[in-house]
């Protein structure tokens, strides 16, 4: 079955993108492009201050040019890799040279892109990480029969369709990305929520109504500590 470009591109639609480019006018014209598609885009000039926002940021996507002053782009993955395997980068450059190439395939970049590069290269760059956040998958089964899409935001059980709200399908997201692994209250809520700082119970009322639209068996409570989902 083929799917949908604009689909696809909407998995990224609860996402937030970090994006690091030292040169105003690419920055301005790349961050309104982002801004139709994630739901949050912070923008820093530099690779020393893009390390420091993922330090205490959450985010889903990393764009960095190459050359910036006070650390290269490249250097600034190496760092983040350290800490976060799998998050999707798309790196731009304006330098073609094999050192670049080859740093950037060590470093499992998603996509190189060369500037100038025109819309359609970089909505199919953005498409590639919205399916790599999940795992290529379109159609989660999820244990009492649901299925999940990310690209809708929905589930579905039979012919019946249920909405999922931004913060409802960013947390199903997170737990099914961490299948099997007891994530706790503290990290949900800085994922999910990030400066906002909720209560305990606002978490245990967003998955209660993930609960109440997808069936109760994939969330397991662990006791004052937080969740696991099985699957």
């Amino acid at each position: 079955m083929k799917i949908n470009n604009i689909d696809i591109l909407n998995i990224l639609s609860d996402k937030k993108v970090l994006y690091a480019e030292d040169e105003d006018g690419i920055r301005n014209k790349v961050i309104d492009i982002l801004e139709i598609f994630f739901e949050r885009v912070v923008a820093v000039c530099n690779g020393k201050e893009a390390v420091e926002e993922m330090s205490f940021g959450n985010y889903d996507v990393l764009i960095f040019d190459i050359c910036m002053p006070n650390m290269d782009g490249l250097d600034a993955v190496k760092k983040i890799r350290k800490k976060n395997k799998k998050i999707p980068v798309i790196i731009l450059s304006a330098h073609t040279e094999q050192n670049y190439l080859w740093r950037a395939i060590e470093l499992k970049i998603t996509k190189f892109l060369i500037k100038p590069f025109n819309i359609n290269n970089f909505l199919k760059a953005l498409e590639k990480v919205a399916l790599e956040l999940v795992d290529y998958n379109m159609n989660i089964k999820l244990k009492n029969g649901c299925i999940y899409n990310p690209a809708k935001k929905t589930v579905s059980y039979g012919n019946k369709n249920i909405n999922l709200s931004k913060k409802e399908s960013r947390l199903l997201e997170f737990l099914i990305q961490n299948a099997n692994k007891v994530v706790s209250f503290d990290e949900i809520s800085n994922y999910v929520w990030e400066y906002e700082y909720p209560s305990k119970e606002a978490v245990k009322s967003l998955v209660k109504e993930i609960r109440r639209k997808i069936g109760s068996q994939n969330i397991k409570n662990i006791y004052s500590i937080g969740y696991i989902f099985e699957i």
